[in-house]
């Protein structure tokens, strides 16, 4: 009973712990406009026009009238807004709005503030992943997969390690193939010049023999 206990609770803490890899890294949904640094981001407080930006959902939700309302784009009197260059505030806790007074004093000082690095210019190879980065086409694979991999001190990924792989095998099975030929080739030669020479020999004995017997003969006449 106790050992399945163990095995029960070894199961589950490697679900957890898959669990968690898979939404601790959301870089390749993030919006171009959101700031680096963050591997993981569930929403932005945006103070300069005081709204939040869901990134799982790719909405906006912002103040209207009493309540709030989620958009996939804003409403036009913030048009004027530059998302690449405002402040963005990463938020983890779900539904922030339902807690707005508590972000809007802790974070409404920075307002006016340009002060962060935007997906789409950063040159950290991890962001292009990102289907919508500029150097998008320059991504070999290393984002989360790449990136947990250089990690854990892989230098390249799955794809690139089974090539190189097979590649070894090619050549392994080349020369093993190459040299299986050569081996009976060689033996090939070699059996047919032993017989080669075993028939010379045969024939040089029997064309000594016939002189010997010729000799033999003429003795018996001369006598």
């Amino acid at each position: 009973m106790k050992k399945i206990l163990i095995i029960a609770v070894l199961f589950v803490s490697c679900i957890t712990a898959r669990a968690q890899v898979h939404v601790s890294f959301n870089i390749g949904t993030q919006p171009v406009w959101g700031p680096t640094g963050y591997d993981y981001a569930r929403y932005y407080y945006i103070p300069d026009i005081d709204a939040y930006y869901d990134v799982a959902a790719q909405m906006y939700v912002y103040q209207w009238g009493k309540g709030w309302r989620r958009s996939r784009t804003l409403p036009s009197r913030y048009s004027n807004v530059d998302l690449y260059s405002v402040h963005k505030v990463v938020i983890n806790d779900p539904n922030p709005w339902m807690r707005h007074n508590q972000y809007h004093s802790q974070y409404w000082g920075y307002r006016g503030r340009h002060d962060q690095v935007a997906i789409r210019d950063s040159r950290e190879e991890k962001y292009y992943e990102n289907p919508h980065h500029p150097m998008h086409n320059e991504w070999h694979g290393h984002g989360y997969g790449g990136y947990n991999n250089r990690y854990n001190g892989n230098r390249y990924n799955d794809h690139d390690r089974d090539r190189d792989h097979n590649r070894y095998n090619n050549r392994y099975n080349n020369d093993r193939d190459n040299n299986n030929n050569n081996n009976y080739n060689n033996r090939y030669n070699n059996n047919r010049d032993n017989n080669n020479n075993n028939y010379n020999n045969g024939q040089n004995n029997y064309n000594n023999g016939q002189n010997n017997r010729s000799n033999w003969h003429d003795q018996r006449v001369d006598h």
